[in-house]
């Protein structure tokens, strides 16, 4: 059974500082004159409101080429200039309670404080990620300003400096974090020295590859951060993938069965009537379906590519064909026409899965399967009108992304990756679903390539994860991809052509001259602007009226 201490003390937490009918209530940045900062448990419950910054479920892929939805300004190059982002205003509340509560422990000596410093800096760290990721460079700030302080309008620091300040806060908190087996029971959930050294992987292996693909400095420096971290989680013993489900166990990993399992490095937790979510009934609804090009990228059972000239593939012909002798990770990521499951809103039975029902969105032909809970009490707490019944977990950082990590870091440093490397990292997450080890001497033997067949397991094995866009702008593949048509199902010449809603003029001219049904044209990237978003225009503007200077990006 899941524990929940880390949001039952939130919510008593974000109560008592955010009452205001107290009249003795001390604000918040000065409680250490007061009853607050003395004890390790003042400094946790401080602690516990940071993880509120931990992204909850969304749509996260809808922003690249293997999900979709609706157009998406991000995906199809049509954004623009805002006013705002709630990126950067929430990141900047995190990062200040973080400030807080490190300048309240200065001085502290405790070994359980020390912990919770740790947690505190891997927060802040992780808040400052989520926005250098998408803007590059950005004002770091340290401290607790005050309104008349100058240092409140510190312009942007460099991308190397701000790439270095997150590293700097992962390092330290991994140093003075508990490790994963050494938590009690209680405290399953919180921060782990795994979970600091996982960021510490997947924030290096960012920007090595965004710099080596861009020419740029101090690349190889980066890969070799993501190389040590990545192996030192790899090497701890303290993680392994999910098997618990046997055959189906990547599937399972995404809902209830998958929680507080021995792949969650981080977790963002719910709790049934505490905090619950409705995905299954949001993606149903409004649709979270696979594309093409992701549905292409699934090798056959033998590891061939698709269009290999040895491959299995059974073509497109009748419903199910293309599903037939494929890496198992596909039917377990959307599911085949036809298929009975239990399904949101239909509890009693299990129903068949077409396109448009019992999912509401036919627009790619995929249906989403990932995600999709078999629990019976959140299924039935949606006929009651209760969309928030759900609680199976997000998984922030998982074993399987650590060990991906490795490999594309170890490629991309050396150019080469070994048998014995591969064995260490792809072929485990591999074997969980029963697929062929890649070697050197496959790849080889059919002229593939090594590179290729790495980016393809890590896309198809965190699909719907929200990867797909950072990972096109590190590898400076934006321009190649996100320009291309969204793609579904075949049409023309297919089962396809004769089924509603596909058999309908509308759908039927939809098509390109293979029969495949066209999605979404018209999509652009421009290479000079679109690999960094735009900073939000509203910070800009203040730094202006008050004299100074916040430098947006370029051709923004």
């Amino acid at each position: 059974m899941k524990k929940y201490t880390i949001y039952i003390c939130l919510f008593v937490t974000i109560f008592y500082l955010n009452r205001c009918k107290d009249l003795d209530l001390y604000p918040l940045d000065n409680m250490s004159d007061a009853t607050f900062w003395e004890t390790a448990d003042d400094f946790k419950t401080a602690a516990n409101n940071l993880y509120n910054s931990l992204e909850r479920f969304g749509y996260d892929d809808i922003t690249s080429d293997i999900a979709f939805q609706s157009p998406n300004a991000v995906s199809n190059g049509s954004y623009q200039l805002s006013e705002t982002s709630t990126v950067w205003t929430d990141s900047y509340v995190y990062i200040r309670r973080a400030n807080n509560i490190l300048e309240k422990a200065e001085g502290k000596t405790e070994s359980e404080i020390i912990r919770f410093i740790g947690e505190t800096k891997f927060f802040r760290a992780y808040n400052y990620w989520k926005m250098f990721k998408i803007y590059g460079g950005i004002p770091l700030i340290d401290k607790i300003l005050e309104a008349t302080d100058p240092e409140l309008f510190k312009p942007r620091a460099s991308r190397t400096e701000t790439i270095d300040f997150i590293l700097k806060d992962l390092d330290e908190a991994a140093k003075v974090l508990p490790r994963q087996k050494e938590l009690p029971a209680g405290d399953i959930g919180r921060i782990t020295q795994g979970a600091a050294l996982s960021m510490i992987a997947r924030v290096a292996l960012f920007e090595g590859t965004w710099r080596k693909f861009r020419n740029e400095a101090d690349a190889e420096k980066y890969l070799d951060i993501a190389i040590a971290a990545s192996n030192e989680v790899i090497s701890s013993g303290q993680y392994s993938l999910f098997r618990d489900k046997g055959e189906e166990s990547y599937f399972y990993l995404s809902i209830e069965e998958g929680d507080d399992s021995s792949e969650s490095i981080l977790d963002r937790r719910y709790q049934r009537n505490v905090l619950g979510h409705g995905m299954p009934y949001n993606y149903n609804g409004y649709g979270y379906n696979p594309t093409r090009k992701l549905v292409d990228m699934y090798l056959d059972k033998n590891g061939y590519p698709i269009m290999h000239e040895k491959s299995v593939f059974k073509g497109y012909s009748t419903f199910t064909s293309e599903y037939e002798d494929r890496d198992p990770r596909m039917t377990q990521t959307m599911t085949p026409p036809g298929t009975k499951t239990n399904r949101v809103f239909y509890p009693v039975e299990k129903v068949e899965n077409w396109p448009n029902f019992p999912q509401s969105n036919a627009n790619t032909g995929y249906i989403l399967y990932k995600y999709m809970s078999w629990d019976l009490d959140g299924i039935n707490g949606g006929n009651n009108g209760d969309l928030s019944k759900f609680d199976y977990d997000k998984h922030l950082l998982r074993y399987a992304e650590v060990l991906l990590t490795y490999a594309e870091a170890v490629y991309e440093r050396r150019g080469t990756i070994t048998d014995e490397e591969l064995n260490k990292s792809i072929n485990v997450v591999r074997n969980r679903v029963n697929m062929p080890p890649l070697t050197n001497d496959f790849v080889l033997s059919n002229n593939l390539d090594m590179r290729e067949e790495i980016r393809r397991e890590r896309t198809v094995e965190l699909a719907l994860e929200g990867f797909r866009y950072d990972d096109l702008r590190r590898w400076k593949t934006g321009e190649t991809e996100l320009p291309k048509d969204i793609k579904g199902i075949k049409i023309k010449n297919t089962e396809w052509e004769n089924k509603a809603p596909y058999n309908d003029i509308y759908y039927q001219n939809k098509t390109d001259e293979e029969g495949f049904l066209i999605v979404e044209t018209g999509r652009i990237f421009d290479p000079k602007k679109h690999y960094l978003q735009p900073l939000p225009t509203k910070e800009v503007a203040f730094y202006q009226a008050n004299g100074f200077v916040l430098e947006q990006n370029p051709n923004w």
